[in-house]
């Protein structure tokens, strides 16, 4: 069949055009099953719905954004590339034309988002406060994910780092150590700030002090990271447990134990956060705090998608669940 129809699908599918419609434009308003009799007899027909008359008609482009505002970004940061994952996934599956980008190339070479007829940003990470404010002065409607600004009324998606932390300090504390040091890492500053500041909340509601001895700062670089954890384990009352703000950190941390010495997880724990790809590269595996990127990016689009429905009561703040991954370094 050449040019196969909507009414083409109609016949063979048993339902309304106006059904068809909605399984492709809406599926969320389509009962399963009947999606499934719509999907089905498209593809038997070959038949795929035609976007931009579908645009035109609703006078909307579908085009939408994702930036990272993070330095010197690329996708092949396998934190926000996970997170690219889940927005392409529901982006793709409701017909959106989905730009992918960093915020710097974006704002020196893509002009407005008008000029490209954008009508929907994700932000990942760092987004700053200007370019927020720019985007809803064009009328584009912005969701944040891993990150919050305080005074902007717009949705943002985060994981739960406070609840993470939480995990990980019980979990040291349920193998008996009390002596629990954090290497807080110079990351994304709403990130880093939230687990640090969870990390003496929780050691605090457990009897613990953290004095200044125990917590030192350094970049997300593992060397640098074993230099700053040498300098905890030089201490005479030296911890027996660290915390790394995220994996690369407390992979620096396993590398100064190694080189002083030390058996993991006999004589040191070390715990990290985020649960990337490079935990189960070490010896011995690190334990760590995952956290579902693929899901936050799903939601996001969910949030993205709701808003350029014109939908009410959509959730400011989405937190998404984390889970402590123990292994070998713990």
């Amino acid at each position: 069949m050449e040019n196969p129809t909507i009414y083409d699908v109609s016949r063979l599918s048993g339902v309304s055009t106006a059904t068809v419609s909605r399984a492709f434009s809406n599926p969320e308003q389509v009962r399963e099953g009947t999606r499934r009799k719509v999907y089905e007899a498209a593809e038997v027909l070959r038949y795929s719905p035609n976007a931009i008359a579908r645009a035109m008609a609703r006078q909307r482009t579908d085009k939408i954004a994702y930036l990272i505002c993070k330095k010197d970004a690329t996708l092949l940061d396998e934190f926000y590339a996970a997170i690219c994952e889940g927005i392409m996934g529901k982006a793709y599956r409701s017909d959106y034309q989905l730009l992918i980008s960093n915020a710097e190339d974006w704002r020196v070479t893509v002009g407005t988002a008008q000029s490209k007829q954008i009508e929907g940003v994700i932000l990942g990470g760092n987004a700053p406060a200007e370019l927020v404010t720019e985007l809803q002065s064009q009328k584009v409607a912005v969701v944040l994910v891993n990150h919050r600004l305080a005074g902007l009324e717009l949705p943002c998606v985060i994981s739960d780092e406070r609840e993470g932390v939480r995990q990980a300090v019980t979990y040291l504390l349920s193998r008996g150590h009390r002596r629990i040091a954090m290497l807080a890492g110079r990351l994304q500053p709403y990130v880093a700030g939230a687990r640090y500041n969870a990390f003496l909340e929780v050691m605090a509601e457990h009897g613990l002090r953290v004095d200044a001895s125990g917590v030192k700062m350094c970049n997300p670089d593992v060397e640098q990271a074993a230099q700053a954890a040498a300098e905890l384990l030089a201490l005479p009352d030296r911890p027996t447990a660290i915390l790394g703000a995220n994996d690369v950190i407390a992979a620096g941390a396993i590398k100064a134990a190694r080189r002083m010495g030390l058996r993991l997880p006999e004589d040191l724990a070390v715990v990290g956060f985020d649960d990337s790809s490079i935990c189960t590269m070490l010896e011995p595996a690190l334990t760590s705090v995952h956290i579902d990127c693929r899901r936050m990016g799903e939601l996001c689009m969910e949030r993205l998608k709701a808003l350029l429905d014109g939908e009410e009561d959509i959730p400011r703040v989405t937190v998404v669940p984390t889970e402590l991954k123990v292994r070998g370094s713990a």
